[in-house]
């Protein structure tokens, strides 16, 4: 399959080498495209350098840090322009296991969507505590309510996605930036009878550095839940 993992990153100097390392070595079959949002720790030029020595692995440098999801339009746009047949969300942090990638590119063929999910039967977290595990848990449950969905880890950011399909989801009208992003796009999958699948994952929380999401990103993903639940009715 021609298939490209894009990975967002800000500050992941301590683990991206090591990561993209491992993904490379593990799974033969895909390239890595890398998007770094001018992280003030290095990670930017560390990529270039990987780059630089394997031609597998491109970095698509940006200006600012405005968000996971304008990360990801990005990245999205550099995949169509090159013929991607599919394209993979996947964190730089190595919450994301290259082994469980293999997983999902199995299923891949077959849907229009493949999530790594962590709450279907086999799926699982490492190193979460209750209360994390309790946030996740009940966002993803209230999502999965007020959107109607059936999918019961919406929030996942561990993905595949055909490129055929994700090119014409209007992306350019997409209006979440940070957590419901994840939400958005498989609710406008769902709604545009995108074929989905959830695949189980081992979610291992970072060893490194520190995790983007805070109070704000939550409650946007909350407002917009209840307001797309609300609007679908």
């Amino acid at each position: 399959m021609n298939t490209l993992v894009i990975m967002p990153t800000y500050n992941e100097a301590q683990s991206i080498s090591d990561i993209v390392r491992n993904l490379l070595n593990t799974v033969a079959e895909i390239d890595l495209l890398i998007v770094d949002d001018n992280s003030p720790d290095g990670t930017g030029k560390l990529a270039d350098e990987i780059a630089a020595v394997n031609p597998r692995v491109s970095v698509l440098h940006r200006t600012q840090k405005n968000g996971l999801g304008p990360a990801y339009l990005a990245g999205f746009a550099w995949a169509f322009e090159r013929n991607y047949e599919f394209v993979v969300e996947m964190d730089a942090d190595g919450s994301h296991r290259a082994q469980d990638l293999q997983s999902l590119l199995v299923r891949a063929p077959f849907n229009d969507l493949v999530i790594g999910s962590r709450w279907v039967k086999g799926g699982s977290v490492v190193n979460w505590p209750v209360s994390r595990q309790i946030i996740s848990r009940t966002g993803n449950t209230y999502a999965r309510l007020m959107l109607r969905t059936g999918v019961r880890d919406i929030t996942a950011g561990f993905r595949v996605y055909r490129s055929s399909f994700l090119s014409g989801l209007d992306l350019v009208n997409i209006a979440s930036a940070g957590y419901s992003f994840q939400v958005e796009l498989a609710w406008r999958t769902f709604k545009a009878k995108g074929r989905i699948e959830e695949v189980p994952i081992t979610f291992v929380e970072r060893a490194h550095g520190n995790s983007k999401m805070n109070n704000r990103i939550v409650l946007e993903a909350l407002w917009r839940v209840t307001k797309w639940g609300f609007e679908a009715k």
